[in-house]
């Protein structure tokens, strides 16, 4: 009996000889919210005084995404504190088990900790949420443009600290979508569309900030620009809707000008007719229009990397509306405008 439990003693003992670190969770949050960027803190103590470093093995965690490869490190005393930034993708989330080795040019036996399970608060928003939490969101630029009869486009730009940009979206809109984002847990950055209802004035979302503990409103107004075609946002078709009405309406300042010239005798009054005559011509002229290739990706922006709302199916032509150096704008059967690369039409 005596001799079991010196060798009992014994194993232990051999045990705590091995262990050459010593580790903790040190900082842990008491609450997080679900899709909130938090941090932890692991605390470790080594008994080997030559080492190059401490490896982390993370294994059985729960509605989480480490982001960090490799951890801030701050060192107090003879104790490290390696900070990790983490992604609550989940209402349930369990910090993951550790097991951390030293990496040192002898071998030495690991050091293993349970991770423990956070308390996680899910939010109650209003219909308008963009899904984003973050230390700070700021809208920096947006521009808005005529999408077809009934919507407008609103491409905007936002910077945000402390937030999976990512994640951003809305309800209640026609279509939405994301042309480029720059992401990191510290600062990121998106350019961002949606396509609202024309008689929207504005456009207004919230997200919850950590640092106040509260939702906060972004408010875009809407003013629709109306750019030449060479600019790289417009989107707007020349309107035909009306073209009749000004062909008669042309036409009858002509006709106006043609009798004050009988009764004046005055050339000047030749502009009433040259004028509204070349105003009917232009109107009269039949639209351009592109062949575009089977398998073409019509872009909703003529932007590398832009988001696809279209392929088509068959080789066609379709109305050309305009042009950059590098796409073509169209108008498709459904009187949506988009835009083609050059490589993608027949002719090219």
């Amino acid at each position: 009996m005596i001799k079991a439990f010196l060798l009992v003693l014994l194993f232990i003992s051999s045990l705590y000889a091995n262990k050459v670190i010593y580790l903790s969770y040190d900082e842990i949050p008491t609450r997080i919210i679900q899709g909130e960027i938090f941090t932890v803190t692991l605390k470790a103590l080594s008994t080997v005084k030559k080492f190059d470093d401490i490896s982390y093995e993370f294994s059985n965690s729960r509605g989480l995404k480490i982001l960090d490869d490799i951890p801030t490190r701050e060192k107090k005393g003879k104790f490290l504190y390696d900070t990790f930034h983490i992604l609550a993708t989940s209402n349930i989330v369990k910090l993951p088990d550790v097991n951390a080795t030293l990496i040192a040019s002898q071998e030495y036996n690991s050091t293993f900790i349970q991770g423990k399970k956070l308390n996680v608060i899910q939010l109650n928003p209003k219909s308008n949420f963009s899904n984003i939490i973050a230390n700070n969101l700021q809208l920096n630029d947006y521009k808005t443009t005529s999408y077809d009869n009934k919507h407008n486009i609103i491409v905007f730009v936002l910077s945000g600290e402390n937030t999976n940009i990512d994640a951003i979206h809305f309800k209640n809109v026609y279509k939405q979508g994301k042309e480029s984002s720059t992401n990191s847990y510290l600062t990121s950055k998106i350019t961002y569309f949606v396509v609202i209802d024309k008689r929207a004035e504005h456009f207004s979302f919230t997200y919850f900030n950590l640092l106040k503990n509260s939702f906060e409103n972004i408010d875009i107004p809407v003013i629709v620009d109306d750019d030449s075609v060479t600019t790289q946002s417009d989107l707007k078709p020349r309107d035909q809707s009306h073209d009749m009405q000004k062909m008669y309406a042309a036409a009858a300042i002509a006709i106006l000008g043609f009798i004050l010239i009988l009764l004046k005798r005055r050339i000047i009054y030749l502009i009433l007719i040259f004028l509204p005559l070349g105003y009917i011509l232009y109107l009269s002229m039949p639209e351009q229009e592109i062949c575009i290739k089977k398998g073409a990706q019509i872009h909703i922006l003529p932007v590398d990397n832009g988001i696809i709302f279209e392929t088509t199916q068959t080789q066609h032509s379709l109305p050309k509306e305009g042009q950059t150096d590098h796409y073509i704008k169209v108008k498709l059967n459904n009187n949506k405008i988009g835009w083609v690369k050059n490589e993608d039409t027949c002719s090219y």
